[in-house]
């Protein structure tokens, strides 16, 4: 087999390919005994006609069609293999010539990936936040904490803002009662605006058993949009009572006895947070670094491809949403060019750093292990809340665990660029990214999981 290799583009080659025809022979043969399978000859059993019948009975053009359809491939991939060609997609491939008895010829036009060299990744450099916790933040935090644990207590006084009301709201419009517009019983929050427009004005200064009416627009129902007359009774006042940060409260929040205890496990968690987020900024602000200062040139039909991909998933958003691409677009404040191009850099980007990070993965050459592919399929899994064997399964049944291969893959290779690169934080001190499996080793070995309090809020009148 003789092949010649033509650059078309810096993404883009042209494969001749020609076969001696005996190297077609365990095609043909292949052909011949499928063909004769199918035919039904007198005389003959099936799978038994002689290729000499089904030329004369059948036509040995159809068998050669046949050959060619099931060699071409395998040739096409022993070409690229031979030439270290890396194709992207699917090549087009084209029958130029076909001598029964003498010779194949076929080309084939394929993408492929781009050649480009990566600076020296230890002289890259980037700047990360401080790690550092300061008392208030440790102090916002435990307050946060307090405010799940926080309990509800009845009022003899005048609604304020951030007290708590149990209401009764009745709306009419032309002093019709709108049915769907009536409820008893409701909770809310005075002061965060999430309900009507005007109760929270309506509602500050009444007390329980007071009623008032105001007038705003329905914002959902048959009569939404229309203005309507609502009267409001307050049921119940109730303000919030946070427990007291003590030693009560720390065994009853924690694992800890002291409130000096969970204080300080409070400050090594958050500081575990914020060198986890250190490690997050330092790979995607190296690999924009990166981005910026490689030169590739991209295959224009992945480009194309990369962008249709991310219509789509628009088009399919906006169909579950329930929502038309006009109401979309007058929502955002921002137009379909605007959006275009949108789409075009995101891809743009998308595809450059795939790229950046396959060459680093190839010249560290690193690999992806079991263990690394389970954790990943578990964490996706947990995410959208199903099981992880029922994923490995779906993913494995569709064809994907290649796909979830290479991300894990360019994954590993945003570590290796981390950890060769200089990162330091705002004050200048050296940054040490911790990979993911360390991280999650400090958090097993942390005193508390801040996450795994019971913070069941109590209500008491």
């Amino acid at each position: 087999m003789k092949t010649d290799v033509e650059e078309l583009s810096p993404t883009r080659v042209k494969l001749t390919i020609e076969v001696p025809f005996e190297e077609l022979k365990p095609s043909l043969d292949k052909a011949y005994r499928e063909v004769a399978k199918q035919v039904r000859i007198p005389g003959f059993r099936p799978g038994r006609v002689p290729p000499r019948v089904i030329d004369t009975r059948i036509g040995r053009t159809h068998v050669l069609e046949q050959a060619v359809n099931e060699a071409v491939p395998e040739l096409y991939n022993k070409a690229v293999a031979e030439h270290d060609v890396v194709p992207l997609g699917q090549a087009e491939i084209e029958v130029t010539r076909l001598d029964d008895g003498k010779e194949l010829a076929f080309t084939a036009e394929v993408d492929v990936r781009p050649s480009f060299e990566l600076p020296d990744l230890e002289q890259l450099s980037v700047t990360v936040d401080n790690a550092e916790v300061d008392p208030d933040q440790v102090e916002e935090y435990l307050r946060a904490l307090r405010e799940r644990f926080a309990s509800l207590k009845t009022v003899d006084r005048p609604v304020q803002t951030g007290d708590f009301v149990s209401i009764d709201l009745a709306a009419t419009i032309d002093g019709k009662a709108v049915d769907d517009a009536q409820a008893s019983g409701v909770s809310y929050e005075v002061g965060t605006e999430s309900m009507l427009d005007g109760l929270d004005e309506a509602l500050t200064g009444m007390s329980a058993g007071e009623s008032a009416t105001f007038t705003t627009e329905l914002a959902g129902g048959q009569q939404a949009g229309k203005t309507a007359d609502v009267l409001v009774t307050v049921n119940s006042v109730k303000v919030k009572e946070l427990p007291e940060l003590d030693d009560e409260f720390a065994q009853s929040a924690s694992e800890f006895d002291t409130v000096g205890e969970l204080r300080a496990s409070t400050r090594r968690q958050l500081e575990a947070m914020r060198q986890q987020g250190q490690a997050g900024q330092a790979r995607e602000r190296l690999l924009d670094e990166l981005i910026e200062r490689v030169d590739i040139p991209l295959p224009e039909k992945l480009l194309a491809a990369e962008i249709e991909a991310r219509r789509q998933s628009m088009r399919d958003q906006l169909e579950r949403a329930g929502i038309s691409m006009k109401s979309y677009l007058e929502s955002a404040d921002t137009t379909q060019a605007k959006l275009e191009e949108d789409f075009e850099a995101d891809a743009r980007r998308s595809v450059k750093a795939g790229f950046i990070l396959d060459k680093i993965a190839s010249q560290e050459e690193l690999g992806v292990t079991g263990e690394q592919l389970s954790a990943y399929v578990t964490e996706q899994a947990y995410r959208m809340g199903v099981a992880p064997d029922r994923l490995a399964q779906q993913l494995s049944d569709n064809g994907q665990l290649p796909a979830v291969a290479a991300d894990v893959l360019r994954g590993n290779a945003l570590t290796v660029l981390a950890e060769r690169a200089r990162v330091t934080d705002e004050a200048g001190r050296p940054v040490y990214v911790k990979t993911e499996a360390e991280t999650g080793e400090e958090a097993e070995a942390g005193d508390a999981d801040l996450d795994e309090a019971d913070v069941e809020e109590s209500e008491e009148d």
